[in-house]
């Protein structure tokens, strides 16, 4: 038996309750990210692939979204035949270097595509690209 004031030795123990409240901060935060990652705007296409695609240079895109039952958007949001050409004109006067991509679902049938493409050269618009995947 000891007399004299000896310090008493702690065992060393692991709180558990501030690891798991981090845990569950980083599970929360992780999740609110990868729901803002890919933003669910506009009509849900699957690009057709080619090998030749590339990417746009640094300029206005204006992009046309023609989904594989007929629907029609500019730069996501809805339009018709007449307010896709009065949005296009609009968006020409606010930007000199102006690049119209025609964005269409792998499997629209050809048909509308042309009839977009007609549309806009009715328009004044005679140079567009197609949106493609690479391979």
């Amino acid at each position: 038996m000891r007399s004299w004031n000896e310090p008493k030795t702690h065992r060393a123990r692991i709180e558990i309750i501030p690891m798991i409240d981090v845990m569950m901060f980083l599970l929360v935060f992780f999740v609110l990210v990868s729901l803002n990652v890919i933003p669910a705007t506009g009509v849900k296409t699957n690009l057709p692939s080619a090998s030749s695609a590339s990417k746009n240079a640094d300029q206005k895109v204006a992009v046309i979204t023609l989904g594989k039952e007929g629907e029609l958007q500019l730069d996501g949001q809805n339009a018709t035949p007449e307010s896709l050409i009065a949005g296009l004109t609009r968006l020409r006067r606010e930007h000199a270097k102006l690049t119209v991509v025609v964005k269409g679902d792998a499997e629209t049938p050809l048909q509308k595509l042309l009839d977009v493409m007609d549309l806009l050269k009715q328009g004044g618009f005679e140079a567009m690209s197609i949106a493609a995947k690479q391979r």
